[in-house]
């Protein structure tokens, strides 16, 4: 009977070896990308890093430590002025990053900024921590909205909003809305939705009613 099983089973070649480890290698992959796709320079840092984190199962952590170096940056004129730079070089620009973070983030983030400093791609820092944050959104199922008005919503106007927009986003999807105030829009409002794009403005309805005098 053992011989017989023995028989059934099949012998693990060289070749079927390394087919399994193959498929094994792209069903590991396909675990760890980011669940949408974003093109473009700044998205293909933040792809690596979301990918490296998910293996790490580090991508909240990293996430937190990114989010923290924009704020810096954005708050000291002096930090900024490092990242831009382009007459610092990238060797003394890694040292720096490398002194300046070395013990206080983890290794995913401390890759990712050594790798932008060595290849005088610092100045993406911004726009590789917001695409960062998108493909967070996006395997959280968020969806982020923001809504532009020229004054201040009040409660009842965002809840009404609020709660129009949710029809407009696939079920099981939460949404993460924002504000912003515009006075140039004279009235009405803007809404963003993910990619989709509505303009209720006043300003807009001058510029078409404009367009069809002409």
């Amino acid at each position: 009977m053992i011989s017989s099983i023995l028989k059934a089973t099949p012998r693990l070649t060289p070749t079927l070896l390394t087919r399994a480890l193959a498929t094994d290698a792209a069903t590991t992959a396909q675990q760890h990308r980011p669940l949408i796709q974003i093109h473009g320079l700044h998205a293909r840092y933040a792809n690596a890093t979301y990918t490296a984190a998910s293996k790490a199962s580090l991508l909240p952590k990293v996430e937190e430590e990114l989010l923290a170096i924009q704020d810096v940056a954005h708050k000291s004129p002096a930090f900024q002025a490092f990242l831009d730079n382009p007459l610092i070089s990238r060797d003394k620009k890694e040292i720096r990053i490398t002194d300046l973070l070395g013990d206080k983030v983890t290794h995913v983030t401390l890759n990712l900024m050594c790798t932008l400093a060595g290849n005088a791609r610092l100045p993406l820092t911004s726009k590789i921590v917001d695409t960062y944050g998108k493909l967070m959104n996006a395997k959280r199922g968020e969806v982020e909205a923001t809504i532009t008005s020229a004054d201040p919503l009040t409660k009842a106007q965002l809840d009404a909003v609020t709660q129009a927009m949710k029809t407009q986003v696939a079920k099981g999807k939460k949404v993460v809305l924002s504000t912003q105030v515009d006075p140039t829009i004279l009235g009405g409002l803007q809404i963003q939705i993910g990619d989709k794009f509505l303009d209720l403005s006043v300003g807009s309805k001058i510029d078409e009613i404009s367009r069809t005098a002409v």
